[in-house]
């Protein structure tokens, strides 16, 4: 009898131990909460939890649902514009790449300006440059280049290490537009680091309905916070707004410095009106 009984208040003891510990579990959500703007609950356990990505291994690596534009052995990716279309800034399927790819890095060369083979419309776009070392010419002539997303909003790439420009060209710059807050620009022959989350205009019936928006950090340094996208990038000249694709190329320029590349990739998204 006092054995059944010592079973029995084990059991039971265990059952209040097991319930105390549930007790003290946090919830997972609540459906009784009040409601959001967005029409969800407060902590809304019915809410759609984020999508798992797996990221780099290291700060910079790329993350697991990116594509690596360039990993530093080739350019089967890009694609050149022919001789006669340079000028006019145009790109052709079968135009030849003529950049020189060696020791993980890409380089630009006079021959042309590159287009990624895919389009791409919202997008989070890591890319590492570096200009040349010891440095040569003086404000735009110094390290020239620039990232242009689909193909004609352009993030200018430039030696502003102690060399002086007009501040909407400067490095992080939304060209001929808004100038970055800061100049975190390291000494040349070092690598330079952008990270750009890039929303793209929205377009109906021929119409701009919402601009283009970019947020981007020079070196892990904030430097263009949702920026405003006035238009194209255009030299001493005001923006012009034209209809345009939902997704372009990605552009690296060749403005004949020989500006270097690597560990670009890209990440598709979907901002909608965010």
């Amino acid at each position: 009898m006092l054995k059944q009984m010592s079973s029995f208040l084990m059991v039971l003891l265990v059952a209040t131990l097991a319930h105390a510990a549930d007790k003290k579990k946090p919830s997972v959500g609540y459906d009784n909460t009040p409601k959001l703007p967005s029409g969800w609950r407060v902590h809304d356990i019915a809410r759609p939890q984020p999508t798992p990505v797996a990221p780099g291994i290291q700060l910079g690596d790329a993350p697991a649902d990116a594509i690596v534009l360039f990993g530093g052995t080739n350019l089967d990716l890009w694609r050149g514009v022919k001789q006669d279309n340079r000028k006019k800034g145009r790109y052709n399927p079968e135009g030849q790449v003529l950049w020189k790819v060696e020791n993980g890095y890409m380089q630009c060369t006079p021959t042309g300006d590159l287009f990624t083979r895919q389009s791409f419309g919202d997008c989070q776009l890591h890319i590492e440059w570096q200009s040349e070392v010891p440095p040569k010419g003086h404000s735009q002539g110094r390290g020239n280049s620039g990232v242009f997303l689909m193909g004609m909003y352009e993030i200018q790439v430039l030696d502003c290490y102690e060399n002086r420009t007009y501040a909407d060209g400067s490095a992080g710059s939304v060209y001929g537009q808004t100038p970055p807050m800061f100049n975190a620009c390291r000494k040349p022959g070092e690598w330079q680091v952008y990270d750009i989350v890039f929303q793209s205009p929205r377009f109906e019936g021929g119409k701009l309905v919402a601009p283009a928006y970019i947020t981007v950090f020079l070196n892990g340094v904030l430097v263009q916070h949702k920026t405003e996208i006035l238009g194209p990038t255009s030299h001493k000249k005001l923006p012009v707004v034209k209809p345009h694709a939902t997704k372009l190329p990605i552009k690296l320029q060749d403005h004949s410095n020989p500006t270097r590349f690597r560990n670009i990739w890209i990440r598709e998204l979907d901002l909608g009106g965010q």
